[in-house]
């Protein structure tokens, strides 16, 4: 009747006379008398509640040993694998055997799990920012290049001005975000937080990846277990300081609110067991209804709740649309998928973010799309191309190829871990349907577009929340929709007692490889930040910038008024031109710069390092480059230490 909290209705496998709640236990002292022995037994209890904390110590402290004992001045090809103190991997096995034996109990406070979870993520992502004096990857030192140019101009400007660059202010979100905190911080630039951006990253993912298996499950041996697999297979590097970052997780709090809020009623089925149910459990065992909608405020209070999460819902999609060009259309996607099934067939979110979605793509976004759409129409339905291109270059040296199949092992696995969960768990399969099609959904992008090489990574990240839930179901024996019948189903725990925590182990130790194996390539030391920064200082407006491809810091430093030429992403035959006749040939290709603008040559050791690892040209093939342009007369040396050279084309004579 309107204006009574309707009880979540029991599943239809489940017997209707047993109540899923679970019990309290009865405390220490119900009658008037106190119980024998309680003062003594108040210590141990403490200790009891105290001790999943040891192995989180233990491991911290681990850490913190061979964060203090690793040297990464000399990174190989195994990157920060063959660098890292051994008590590191000490340090990661403690912690999963701690995690697993805290949350192997469904009757243990979730405190403790949640705490090993974050701890994993120290250990993950703030590692590097321990060790490396300088932020990696020169991707985030191009996006502190973007917020840079927000400040400096103090607004958004069009491609007669920035060419290619301007795509970034065509979606300005989250740069104009990173602007506005850079200057309430009172730092120069985003360079000085940017490195701890990956843990900051991964923590804002925990919150919506927890409302989503909270809407299916509260079991919680499979809610932790999920977020630990997806935490130790999301490698793919995308946390980084970057929009696709912040866009990630306002796509999983999008999903969530429409998971939770916007479920279709109940069937009538349903709804009729629930009426039965109604008196005696309305406990945390879930529904395939939908959550909270209903309250004692009746329909009023019903209609008021619906646009208080329709205008949540709107706000969270602008910032999407506005900060990333890809995250809206896998967005579109997932809705559509979802409001195609009975369960989820309303029809608001999906219109909602179309809308908002088009309205930008017409507006502010149109200048690049105009530009773009005649390649991103002949690359639909290429799926090989798509697919193919989606490792970029080929690995190259043992180091590399290491490193790429781990990588590959550590998805491929959950990715099988998923598969078995779904043919394995009936009950879940029918429950958690729609964390199946969240699984699902992006495998179609994979048609639209190549993504500059990187589709097949950016649809691997947006199958993790589904395909992790499903993996966790394939590692636990019996796991239910409440945590009483869970604690019912480890009584008959077997095979899982071992198989369960030896898989977590192997992929935590495998995400370490997978995600930081190439670290000789995305790690810049000081040196090398110096060299560049000393072509910027002196560079005129209008100068040209040649280096063999964008690997290194501050390659789009001041992008506005500096341009850059790589010439390893040039054809074939061009840059075999160059191989057998460097410095004439770069000096034909940068004579064309007027003064008092200048035309340099910068190698340094990222460059170097990427294209070794990555096949392109090989260590003795740039020493070649290097030497030639160094014996030129048509070049002068400006600088130069251990990390790289950089040379000034002489004005024609």
């Amino acid at each position: 009747m309107p204006g009574q909290q309707v009880p979540d209705a029991p599943r239809a496998d489940e017997p209707p006379a047993h109540d899923s709640r679970p019990r309290e236990e009865p405390t220490p002292h119900t009658s008037q008398e106190p119980a024998p022995g309680a003062p003594a037994a108040r210590p141990a209890r403490a200790a009891a509640a105290a001790r999943p904390a040891v192995p989180l110590l233990a491991a911290l402290a681990l850490w913190g040993y061979a964060v203090r004992h690793t040297d990464v001045s000399a990174l190989d090809d195994y990157g920060l694998v063959g660098a890292l103190h051994p008590a590191f991997w000490v340090g990661l096995a403690v912690l999963t055997a701690g995690f697993w034996f805290t949350v192997r109990d469904p009757r243990r406070r979730s405190r403790w799990p949640l705490a090993h979870v974050l701890g994993l993520l120290v250990m993950e992502r703030a590692t590097q920012a321990l060790l490396y004096p300088t932020p990696l990857y020169a991707w985030a030192w191009k996006h502190d290049a973007v917020v840079d140019h927000l400040l400096t101009s103090g607004g958004l400007q069009d491609a007669a001005r920035l060419g290619d660059m301007a795509v970034y202010d065509q979606w300005p979100g989250f740069f104009a975000a990173q602007a506005a905190l850079v200057r309430l911080l009172g730092v120069d630039n985003a360079a000085m937080y940017m490195a701890w951006w990956p843990l900051v990253s991964s923590v804002l993912l925990l919150l919506p990846l927890l409302l989503i298996y909270r809407t299916f499950t509260t079991d919680r041996r499979l809610i932790w277990t999920a977020v630990w697999l997806f935490c130790v297979t999301n490698w793919v590097g995308q946390d980084y300081f970057s929009p696709q970052s912040v866009a990630f997780a306002l796509h999983l709090g999008v999903l969530a609110v429409v998971l939770r809020r916007y479920s279709s009623r109940m069937t009538a089925s349903t709804a009729s067991t629930a009426s039965t149910a109604s008196s005696g459990s309305s406990g945390p065992s879930g529904s395939d209804g939908p959550k909270g909608l209903d309250g004692p405020d009746g329909r009023g209070g019903v209609r008021q709740g619906q646009a208080v999460w329709a205008v949540l819902l709107s706000l969270l999609v602008v910032a999407v649309v506005v900060s990333h060009q890809l995250t809206p259309g896998m967005l579109v996607v997932t809705l559509l998928a979802l409001a195609l099934t009975r369960r989820h067939r309303d029809w608001l979110p999906l219109v909602t973010t179309v809308v908002i979605y088009l309205a930008w793509c017409l507006t502010a976004a149109l200048p690049f799309l105009s530009a773009a759409m005649p390649d991103m129409i002949r690359s639909v339905g290429d799926v090989g191309a798509n697919v193919e291109t989606g490792y970029g270059t080929t690995p190259t040296g043992a180091g590399a190829v290491a490193m790429s199949w781990a990588a590959r092992l550590l998805s491929g696995s959950v990715l099988l871990l998923a598969l078995a969960g779904v043919l394995r768990q009936r009950v879940l399969r029918r429950r958690a349907f729609p964390l199946l099609l969240l699984a699902a959904a992006p495998l179609p992008m994979f048609v639209a577009s190549s993504y500059g090489s990187e589709m097949i990574f950016r649809v691997l990240m947006f199958m993790l929340p589904g395909a992790a839930f499903f993996a966790a179901a394939a590692l636990l024996p019996g796991v239910r929709a409440s945590d009483a019948e869970a604690a019912d189903a480890a009584a008959r725990l077997r095979y899982g007692a071992w198989l369960a925590p030896l898989v977590l182990l192997a992929g935590t130790l495998a995400f370490v490889p997978s995600y930081s194996g190439k670290d000789r390539i995305n790690y810049f030391p000081p040196r090398e930040v110096a060299l560049v920064q000393r072509l910027f200082d002196q560079a005129p407006d209008g100068s040209l910038v040649v280096a063999a491809n964008r690997n290194y810091p501050l390659a789009y430093e001041q992008y506005w008024r500096v341009d850059h030429y790589w010439f390893l992403d040039d054809d074939r035959r061009h840059v075999d031109e160059i191989v057998r006749d460097p410095a004439g040939v770069l000096a034909r290709d940068m004579a064309a710069v007027d003064a008092p603008a200048r035309a340099y040559f910068l190698l340094t050791q990222g460059q170097t390092a990427n294209s070794e690892m990555n096949g392109q040209l090989d260590e003795a093939q740039l020493r070649h480059v290097r030497e030639s342009v160094a014996d030129s007369p048509r070049f002068e040396r400006v600088a130069e230490n251990s990390a790289g050279v950089l040379y000034v084309l002489k004005p024609a004579s």
